[in-house]
């Protein structure tokens, strides 16, 4: 009942962005501050419905440190290269580093795995008539391989994980963003009674000058769901370079606590 619910709000959800976008003008949205400044993919949950154009390219790259409730923390380094391409498409390849954590002295806990992840390759697909639409809907389709990574955080098959992708932009500054998504292991319809559900919303904006704030909430799971919130500030020197710092923390389920930093950078800007 869950899932079809869920898959139910999805389809409702994606056709409410779709009639939006196709019905906002977009007329000079393209020099809009929300539109012309990048707007990365990270530090949170929530994907954007940004994109870029053919012939851009976005680095994206951020450390996140984790602490649990119980047992070792963790750090993981993760990068993303975002390339525009045509017909409304952008290309995506990510691979993280989770670092190796010191171990006590006569600590006897088993130390967790280190290296490369899996590499994630992906891409978004505009379904908006308009990409500079002051209402958007985007598809984002991701496939991560396994034996793409250190021996260690291998994955026996390859996880794939879908996303709508829905942006409604507020003034010329504000944006107010929403995911829904699922992720399974393997491709046999079986998986799909293990798959994750993964919804988001997040409210980004400006704070002065060149500085501004992102604050998220987001739940995963499947017959329960862990929920979380994100907030973080960034500042932006120049419309295509981005710095931000965020910090985490569980609503719900095991308690985890989060902080990380990154920087974006699009070309040409």
């Amino acid at each position: 009942m869950r899932k079809t619910s869920l898959l139910t709000a999805a389809l409702l959800l994606g056709a409410a962005g779709r009639t939006l976008a196709q019905t906002t003008d977009p007329t000079q949205n393209e020099d809009a501050p929300f539109v012309r400044n990048i707007r990365p993919d990270r530090p949170g949950q929530t994907v954007t419905t940004s994109m870029l154009r053919p012939g851009q390219f976005q680095l994206e790259a951020g450390t996140l440190h984790r602490t649990p409730g119980t047992g070792a923390a963790s750090t993981l380094s993760t990068g993303l290269l975002r390339i525009g391409f045509w017909n409304h498409m952008e290309l995506r390849l990510t691979q993280g580093l989770l670092h190796a954590q010191p171990r006590r002295v006569g600590d006897g806990a088993p130390t967790l795995g280190s290296g490369l992840a899996p590499l994630t390759v992906g891409a978004k697909w505009l379904a908006s008539t308009n990409q500079d639409a002051r209402s958007q809907v985007v598809f984002l389709t991701e496939l991560t391989l396994p034996n793409t990574g250190d021996r260690t955080l291998n994955i026996g098959k390859p996880v794939a994980a879908a996303r709508a992708l829905i942006s409604q932009q507020i003034g010329r500054r504000y944006g107010l963003e929403g995911n829904l998504g699922f992720s399974q292991s393997g491709f046999k319809a079986a998986a799909t009674k293990q798959g994750q559900f993964l919804y988001t919303l997040a409210l980004n904006g400006p704070l002065g000058g060149k500085f501004g704030f992102f604050a998220e909430g987001y739940g995963m799971g499947r017959s329960s769901f862990a929920h979380g919130a994100t907030l973080g500030l960034n500042w932006r020197p120049f419309p295509g370079v981005r710095l931000d710092l965020t910090t985490g923390r569980s609503l719900s389920g095991a308690a985890l606590s989060t902080i990380g930093g990154g920087l974006s950078l699009r070309l040409p800007r």
